[in-house]
């Protein structure tokens, strides 16, 4: 069966320790707070790619976890949605919510991080603050390139 939009976060929901009336509440919430609430009915299965980023992001947030990761949110989106998603990630910053952001939009990714890691062949090539990584030389010849800008 394929689930709507809303009958995905329900599905999750379910599963805690909540009333039919708190799910569908928290359902609802996440669904507002994501700007998806006119998805609801809609199959999941037929969302553009930023819709999908955005009921990821609402049942990763089904659960009021700590921490959430986000794998490749920028992969395959248009700059509007991108843009869309970094105002997310600010908003859920700002109540506390850690996110693990695994990424190869490295522009994207560094405008919205406190501190980023740059893996090269596996290993950890530099970690730090935007500046300190974008400024970096060793970086710059392995990673970035000599043009990157941010």
């Amino acid at each position: 069966q394929k689930l709507t939009v809303k009958e995905n976060l329900l599905a999750i929901l379910e599963t805690l320790d909540l009333s039919a009336g708190e799910q569908e509440e928290r359902a609802n919430y996440l669904l507002t707070e994501l700007g998806i609430t006119h998805l609801a009915k809609q199959r999941a299965y037929l969302l553009s790619g930023g819709e999908r980023r955005r009921v990821e992001i609402a049942r990763a947030l089904v659960t009021s976890p700590s921490f959430i990761l986000l794998d490749e949110p920028f992969a395959g989106i248009d700059p509007i949605t991108v843009s869309d998603l970094q105002t997310i990630v600010f908003e859920l910053k700002s109540k506390g919510i850690g996110i693990l952001i695994t990424d190869h939009n490295v522009r994207e990714t560094l405008q919205i991080t406190d501190s980023s890691y740059i893996m090269h062949q596996g290993k950890i090539l530099m970690s730090g603050k935007r500046d300190e990584l974008t400024q970096d030389k060793t970086t710059r010849e392995i990673f970035l390139g000599e043009n990157f800008r941010l």
